[in-house]
């Protein structure tokens, strides 16, 4: 009987396993491939994929009938075709505007989880397959990671990150009366090293994929505190510490040079923003490794709304005139000394489906085409660990494919409109 049980499990296997049992082939046949940013593009090119994966890149426009079962073709013989983007920098619960006050007091969660499903999809439409949420409410934003991941509703791959920050600072509440201030305050706002290790750990817990730290003031907090350094060394170094310890990595939101110097020598594994990285700072990008997400569209957008419009403080305004100019002259300066960049926008503070400007404003300030690509593919994958999986178009990765109607290699705002969309094997647009 043992024996028979055995031989029924063997079989079993063998079936699932044999070429009787095919899973669903599709081929793309593209017209041109740039299937590994940073590599040259080539023309005439089939992808072969099976299911959500890639199985093969081949030369020319392979057969259909070279295949065994049932095979669909999708032809882009006419597009520029392309791993999807990732961007690494967003907030899909919201987006800048003047009735952000009112939001907060009138809507629910489940109205905020709702709205973000509808930002979710139209970031997905842009050709964004893979995000880095930087900054929501994290049991909201955990459920839409989890819902897209089980299939429930649609959206990018989201890697959801609990924030930790300190009393007062730029993850803090501002802006609003005491008793508002009390019932808003995070659990994981902290104050020493003990307590802020206490948060970290807290926020893993409770879902987080990453750990935000806000290492220097922020444009957005209604405080005239400036965009200097706020946690302490000992402050960020427990929360690196305390993150390592349980394997997630860190991001640090920073500005002035003083609070990225003490972020990076920290050990944080990127710094979001970066407006003022000066010798200094760039030393130590190179020395440790960390990325850059430089969110040009987040200074850009605050400081047009800085302009036209009326519902800022005075004290945000005067910070989102200064840092939106600041930032794209100061990154030509990083990208140029040879600091890694990972691409981000800062979405949420943009509207949410324009993540493609940032690549705009990236060449704008200096850094080539194919670079601009390759922070929003290859290395957005490497600052996640997910290089064996997301980030290229190559055997045994996830089908995460975009295609444009010409060569964003020659002009990059090909990126603004894309016109196919694949994540995970499955088409969204065409």
């Amino acid at each position: 009987m043992r024996q028979y049980s055995t031989a029924l499990s063997l079989a079993f296997l063998l079936f699932l396993g044999s070429p009787g049992v095919l899973a669903d082939t599709t081929l793309i046949h593209a017209g041109e491939l740039l299937a590994v940013p940073g590599k040259a593009a080539k023309s005439e090119q089939t992808i072969v994929l099976e299911d959500d994966r890639i199985v093969e890149v081949r030369d020319g426009y392979a057969d259909p009938e070279q295949f065994e079962g049932e095979v669909t073709v999708i032809d882009l013989k006419q597009q520029f075709v392309l791993p999807g983007l990732m961007d690494m920098h967003v907030h899909l619960q919201g987006e800048l505007g003047p009735a952000n006050d009112s939001e907060a007091l009138k809507m629910s969660p489940q109205q905020i989880e709702m709205r973000s499903v509808m930002y979710a999809m139209r970031t997905l439409l842009a050709g964004f397959t893979t995000v880095r949420d930087v900054g929501s409410s994290p049991q909201e934003m955990y459920a839409l990671r989890d819902g897209i991941n089980k299939g429930w509703v649609d959206g990018p791959r989201i890697i959801a990150a609990g924030g930790v920050g300190i009393t007062g600072g730029h993850a803090d509440i501002s802006g609003v009366k005491p008793e508002l201030m009390k019932l808003f305050t995070s659990e994981n706002i902290c104050d020493g090293p003990y307590d802020c290790r206490r948060a970290t750990r807290n926020a893993i817990k409770y879902g987080a994929d990453l750990i935000k730290i806000t290492s220097t003031g922020g444009v957005l907090t209604d405080r005239a505190t400036g965009t200097g350094q706020q946690m302490e060394m000992d402050e960020l170094r427990e929360v690196v510490l305390a993150a390592k310890r349980m394997g997630r990595k860190v991001a640090s939101h920073a500005h002035q040079e003083d609070g990225i110097i003490a972020a990076l020598e920290a050990g944080v594994d990127s710094i979001e923003h970066g407006t003022y990285s000066g010798p200094e700072a760039i030393k130590l990008f190179k020395k440790t490794g960390a990325y850059l997400v430089p969110t040009l569209l987040a200074g850009e957008t605050a400081m047009q709304m800085a302009k036209n419009s009326d519902f800022m403080s005075p004290a945000i305004r005067e910070k989102a005139l200064r840092t939106g100019i600041d930032m794209q002259g100061n990154f030509e300066k990083v990208y140029k000394a040879g600091v890694k960049i990972a691409y981000g926008t800062d979405s949420g503070v943009s509207k949410h489906g324009r993540n493609a400007r940032e690549a705009v404003l990236m060449v704008q300030a200096g850094m080539p085409e194919m670079e601009v690509i390759k922070s929003a593919t290859v290395n957005a994958a490497d600052l996640l660990d997910m290089t064996s999986s997301i980030g290229t178009i190559e055997a045994g990765k996830f089908a995460d494919i975009i295609a444009v109607d010409a060569s964003p290699l020659e002009n990059i705002e090909e990126l603004l409109d894309v016109d196919f969309v694949m994540k995970g094997g499955k088409v969204y647009k065409q």
